[in-house]
């Protein structure tokens, strides 16, 4: 019970450190669907180890049904997960969550098919998935990674990337930062992401450009001769 509360406790200092909107302990505590559906995700999660897999599905569907947040009694969830919002997050049953990771609504963890055993996706620590992305796969995505708003990720993601894109694409690698070995600094910037197909579009401008010049000094050097 003890380690209960205390993993607890950690979820909530974990939602007060990146949310600015929260105030207190209370107000996390009694307001915010995260703690609900983790409190409820600790109990049906060890029930559904233990062989009650019908008793632990049946209290992760009513939690689902207050909080909007789906989550498997199967999947494993590591410490200080912060769920903002949470509305429309689906977390599937061989998921594997590390320390320090924020998911934002609308974020899907899921399979891509009706494969057994392993089919769903391993979340290193201090990752960072944003608003409505899709990680789809029994792949892992490394530690320090971000996924854009509205990814679709197919395939492993190395640590200390940047995935944007449908299929998601890793336009950052190794973007390491100096962090405390305690309290971890996680970036939780969703907006400032590079965007590969206007970067592509930039580069078809300017070889335009190019050729359009190089047309015009032609042009001028036929009508001097």
């Amino acid at each position: 019970m003890f380690k209960f509360i205390k993993e607890i406790n950690e979820e909530i200092e974990a939602i007060l450190e990146r949310d600015p909107a929260a105030k207190s302990r209370l107000e996390v505590l009694l307001c915010y669907p995260c703690i609900h559906s983790i409190i409820s995700h600790r109990i049906a999660h060890t029930l559904y180890k233990r062989g009650f897999v019908v008793l632990a599905r049946f209290i992760s569907q009513v939690s689902r049904f207050f909080t909007g947040i789906e989550i498997h009694p199967g999947a494993k969830i590591g410490k200080r997960l912060f769920i903002d919002h949470g509305m429309g997050v689906v977390i599937g049953e061989t998921t594997e969550i590390g320390d320090n990771v924020t998911i934002y609504q609308g974020a899907t963890l899921g399979g891509t098919g009706k494969e057994t055993g392993k089919r769903h996706p391993t979340i290193g620590n201090n990752v960072v998935i944003s608003s409505g992305a899709k990680v789809l796969g029994p792949f892992k995505v490394g530690d320090n990674s971000k996924i854009g708003s509205g990814s679709v990720v197919l395939k492993e993601v190395p640590p200390n990337c940047t995935v944007v894109g449908v299929p998601g694409r890793i336009v950052i690698k190794d973007n390491v930062k100096i962090q405390s070995m305690h309290k971890p600094e996680i970036d939780l910037d969703q907006i400032h992401l590079p965007d590969p197909i206007m970067q592509e579009l930039e580069c078809l401008r300017k070889r335009i450009a190019d050729l359009e010049k190089k047309i015009k000094e032609g042009e001028k050097r036929d009508e001097n001769i």
